[in-house]
């Protein structure tokens, strides 16, 4: 993007005669020369690293170990820097002379790729960054070095904290200005950086138009292409190394992308040590130990694990080691705490990494230290072959280099008791008791709230029920209660219930009685219903199915008037014309559906001049208004054609028509005038498919004439072409629904009719019969078929 300028660019444009050109070039020349003066100290510092690694392998002094060197250099006839790089790796055998290693294999097969300073790039950078004494300083020396060669023209070097929240460590090639406004980027704010840091995995973003994320310099390079690289050691991502290109970038190769990895695993070392110094923007310098956390799980009320990392002898993460447990844990299997501590989780829980994925949660915890909670995670398969029929709420946070990992088992009677609550809520159910011995009635809170009355007033009694149901009702309670009090059987019954506010809900009570040892009644126990909702739907359901029921006689009709008109002027078939030398034949199906009633129409007249009228059309829509337009077009197009006028000038008029007389409609169609005495074929087209040739068992459609469809604007110019018909040729015209396809385009459909209409059979009715048979429309819509056949 532009930029605004500035004194160095004033400098930098400034002419050379003058003093301040003069001052410019001065300048460049001193930061070239620094520039190389940096490269040539850097350069002698892994030479210098070579010179040692040969003193200690040839058991030489360091004259002869430069000797040496000089003289290998010249025999592999390679710089003397890139041979000590060659050196380093293979006494190094470390990650970046894997990545070196391999890159070189890759591209000895490809040539054409080759490059053979990979080595001395990740080389310079890595000494660069060794040296580098903040982590500024690392971002410029992995851009000058590793990343400028690749394209690359920004990185930035974040650092994440426990809390999931991203600090810029470090950046180049970015204003001080942006990186200042990214210092700090709060925990679950979506960027390019928090998606390296969540999928802990390379992230190539090709463009960051398309990505839509947020990141530094992206008003710089809008468009340009950024990679998002975890930087992690030992299991735990320190930070995100994030590299950025001014342009899209197709992802690079593998053993590119290893060059990378290897660069971020520099920035982890970097991070960790900035980190414990500084700790981070938002995230003090807090590192406790597993001590301390041990202390904090002692005083928790839940169950807690305190974890720590375990690593194997190339220093990675393969389990984490059971440092602590506090004294409210209790081990599924039975086993005391003294077996637990100090053992390895998925030694003393197998089943950790299977379906209840706890391990990889821990994992993914200490590696990005994003904090984890789970509600309700099944711990039956913790243990094999221990079941453990509950489910717990987990919640694992790291605190500096260890993990504390509590889980909460849930009661499984409070649980229940705490689901019927809900559920009595949510299907606003009272429930009540009421003991006929001792007069003493038990509600819930809920009916209470039923009955609109404060929870210190005295239930009501069953018996007083009609009191507070509307009169109306009376009889069905009275039926209720001598069900259930007489007959002694359950009953329910449905009344209104009038509140002391004067709202009226609508209520289903449903009871059961209960019986001693002798058979006598003492108990009634059961639950009110609040139905308002139900009984005010039913009666909005039964109102609108009487509308639609109205509706749909009305549309019925609709579609009966307009399936008639249609009819009345479209029969499916028409009595042949009566010309020399020519056989006209037409053919209208209409819609499968009375709904899909359309305006498709045809004609095929002689005029007085003649001349053969043929044309079909479309009309858009379905229904009485489409039919009537139907009508309307088909007698203009009639009426219109006795003036003698051209098809082209035919459809001006007819799109005047149907712009301004007939409520805008718009449509298709094809019209050609055939002279018989000359053989030719005049036509033109508004919108329309064109029309097919059949000749000499060849079918193709005519070149397409320009032509808007009628009715889309006031005036329109309408393009005219001719053509010589021959003896035996066949033109066919039709309207889309003999083709259209919801699942085809319009072009494979076409190319089915060609095929079909090649093979003709011998008269144009069979022919015009075997389109409509053969058509593989799907659409139900109205189809009309013009044929004509020189004889």
């Amino acid at each position: 993007m532009p930029t605004q300028p500035g004194p160095e660019t004033d400098l930098a444009e400034a002419p050379q005669t003058s003093p301040v050109g003069r001052l410019a070039a001065t300048v460049e020349r001193l930061r070239r020369e620094v520039q190389a003066a940096q490269a040539e100290a850097e350069g002698r510092a892994l030479i210098e690293l070579a010179k040692g690694i040969l003193v200690e392998r040839l058991g030489c002094g360091p004259a002869q170990a430069a000797r040496q060197l000089a003289e290998l250099t010249e025999q592999a006839r390679v710089t003397p820097l890139e041979f000590a790089v060659e050196v380093i790796n293979q006494a190094a055998r470390d990650r970046v002379s894997e990545v070196a290693d391999a890159f070189l294999a890759a591209t000895a097969q490809s040539p054409e790729r080759a490059d053979e300073s990979a080595a001395v790039r990740l080389r310079a950078a890595e000494s660069g960054a060794l040296a580098a004494g903040d982590t500024q300083a690392v971002a410029d020396s992995l851009l000058q070095h590793a990343l400028q060669p690749l394209g690359a023209v920004g990185v930035a070097i974040w650092a994440a904290a426990s809390d999931g929240s991203l600090t810029l460590a470090g950046s180049a090639g970015f204003p001080s200005a942006e990186a200042a406004r990214w210092r700090y980027v709060p925990p679950d704010v979506a960027t390019v950086a928090r998606r390296g840091l969540t999928e802990r995995s390379v992230q190539w973003l090709p463009s960051l138009s398309e990505s839509g994320l947020p990141t530094i310099g992206r008003l710089l390079y809008p468009d340009g292409a950024r990679v998002a690289v975890p930087a992690g050691v030992g299991g735990r991502i320190h930070g995100v190394l994030e590299i950025a290109w001014p342009k899209p970038e197709e992802p690079q190769p593998p053993q590119v992308v290893r060059q990378m990895e290897a660069l971020a695993e520099l920035c982890a070392h970097t991070l960790e040590t900035y980190t414990l110094l500084h700790g981070t923007a938002y995230e003090p310098r807090v590192v406790p130990d597993a001590l301390e956390l041990s202390d904090l799980a002692d005083g928790l009320h839940d169950p807690a694990l305190v974890l720590v990392p375990h690593l194997d002898d190339s220093g990675q993460l393969v389990d984490f080691r059971i440092q602590h447990v506090n004294n409210r844990f209790l081990d599924p299997a039975g086993r005391p705490r003294a077996v637990i501590s100090g053992a390895l989780l998925l030694e003393a829980y197998p089943m950790a990494a299977g379906e209840s994925e706890l391990f990889q949660s821990v994992e993914r915890v200490y590696a990005t230290g994003e904090p984890f909670r789970a509600h309700r995670m099944n711990l039956t398969a913790l243990v094999d072959q221990v079941p453990l029929a509950a489910v717990a709420d987990i919640s694992v946070s790291r605190h500096g280099s260890s993990v504390l990992l509590i889980w909460r088992i849930e009661d499984e009677t409070a649980r229940l008791a705490s689901l019927l609550q809900h559920a009595q809520r949510l299907g606003r159910i009272g429930g009540f008791e009421e003991n006929l011995l001792t007069g003493e009635i038990t509600w819930n809170g809920q009916l209470f709230s039923l009955y609109g009355r404060p929870p210190t007033s005295t239930p009501v009694p069953l018996e007083e029920l009609p009191l507070h149901a509307h009169p109306d009702d009376a009889t069905g309670i009275r039926r209720f209660l001598r069900t259930l009090m007489h007959h002694r059987r359950p009953a329910s019954a449905a009344f209104r219930l009038q509140r002391p506010d004067g709202v009226t809900r609508h209520i289903r009570v449903v009871a059961e009685p209960v019986l001693d040892t002798d058979g006598r009644l003492f108990v009634v126990r059961g639950a009110y219903q609040d139905i308002s909702a139900q009984h005010w739907t039913e009666v909005a359901l039964a109102a609108t199915r009487d509308q639609l029921a109205h509706t749909e006689q009305q549309a019925d009709e609709r579609n009966r008037l307009a399936l008639q008109l249609q009819h009345a002027i479209m029969p499916p078939t028409q009595a042949p014309l009566e010309v020399p030398d020519l056989q006209v034949a037409v053919r209208y199906r209409p819609a499968e559906t009375e709904q899909l009633v359309g305006g498709d129409w045809y004609d095929a007249v002689v005029l007085p001049s003649g001349l053969v009228l043929l044309c079909v059309g479309d009309v858009a829509g379905h229904g009485i208004e489409a039919a009537t337009s139907m009508v309307v077009l088909r007698n203009a197009l009639r009426g219109l054609a006795v003036t003698g006028a051209g098809p082209a000038q035919l459809l001006s008029w007819l799109n005047i028509v149907a712009h301004h007389l007939t409520g805008a409609v718009t449509a298709t169609a094809v019209c050609a005038l055939y002279d018989g005495e000359s053989r030719t074929l005049r036509w033109a087209r508004a919108g329309h498919l064109p029309p097919v040739l059949v000749r000499d068992r060849e079918a193709s459609a005519l070149p397409v004439v320009r032509g808007l469809l009628l009715g889309a604007v006031p005036e329109a110019v309408y393009e005219e072409t001719e053509m010589q018909l021959a003896p035996g040729d066949t033109l066919l015209m039709y309207t889309d629904g003999l083709i259209e396809r919801r699942d085809r385009s319009v072009e494979e459909s076409l190319s089915h009719l060609l095929a079909t209409a090649r093979s003709a059979p011998r008269t144009l009715d069979q022919q015009l019969d075997r389109l409509l048979t053969y058509s593989r429309s799907d659409t139900d819509d109205d189809t009309c078929i013009v044929g004509i056949r020189v004889a």
